[in-house]
């Protein structure tokens, strides 16, 4: 009985979430057309929705943990769900991804990616993709922001292995900028492709810096264990742990 209460609960909370984002991107859209700063601030405003709503729809609360970088960083993230892009949209100030080509075309997403400055690639053609992604960012780097980025190229379960991909190493050696990593659990919680979502607490927590100037087969190496240890160690904390 208490998971098909769960379950309900899941429900109503997607379908309110997905509604919600159609008012603002509608609301947000004159101002966005027009000036990036809308797209960011409807973007701002349906993640905090979402965080709100899931904590008392569905038990889920979220929190964030360490300094949240404001300058001009590259954030090497973990990804598990759809979650972690939302908590990590509603707190950095200005937000923009690599992201796969794909879905630039998925309705309201798609465009208001493209309004907040994130870079598509097509991850088929994986030499022609890094080039891509370096021109593409290079040619952006006039919009301030935080650019993010999930080495693994895609959402991987809890618990699930996966390499980290070369492109992050290029992209942190051709732009020479800070990389802030970021541990999360969320998908202990928020599974990819189910309804049903469990309740407790989400986190998101930025690690220290990882500086300029290294090689990139040690940056990889780095920021590939400081990211994987202190993820399980969060999803230890909510109770999820991951066999060695």
């Amino acid at each position: 009985m208490a998971y098909a209460i769960q379950w309900v609960r899941s429900l109503l909370f997607a379908f309110q979430s997905y509604l919600v984002m159609a008012i603002i991107a509608t609301a947000f859209a004159p101002w966005a057309m027009f000036d990036r700063r809308g797209a960011s601030a409807a973007v701002y405003a349906w993640c905090n929705w979402v965080r709100w709503t899931a904590s008392w729809m569905i038990g889920l609360k979220s929190e964030v943990r360490g300094p949240v970088p404001v300058d001009e960083v590259m954030v090497v993230s973990k990804h598990q769900s759809f979650f972690d892009i939302i908590v990590l949209c509603s707190v950095l100030p200005r937000p923009k991804f690599i992201m796969k080509k794909q879905l630039m075309w998925a309705p309201i997403v798609g465009w208001y990616a493209k309004r907040i400055g994130c870079v598509a690639v097509d991850r088929g053609k994986r030499g022609l993709a890094i080039k891509t992604m370096v021109d593409q960012v290079r040619s952006g780097t006039r919009e301030p922001g935080q650019l993010i980025i999930f080495p693994q190229g895609t959402r991987v379960a809890p618990g699930a292995k996966k390499e980290y991909k070369v492109g992050v190493s290029v992209l942190y050696q051709e732009l020479d900028a800070p990389v802030v990593p970021v541990a999360v659990n969320v998908g202990v919680f928020w599974p990819r492709r189910r309804v049903y979502r469990d309740p407790g607490l989400a986190v998101i927590e930025f690690l220290p810096r990882i500086d300029r100037g290294l090689e990139k087969r040690d940056f990889l190496e780095q920021v590939e264990t400081v990211v994987e240890a202190n993820s399980i160690r969060l999803m230890a904390d909510a109770g999820f742990h991951v066999e060695e």
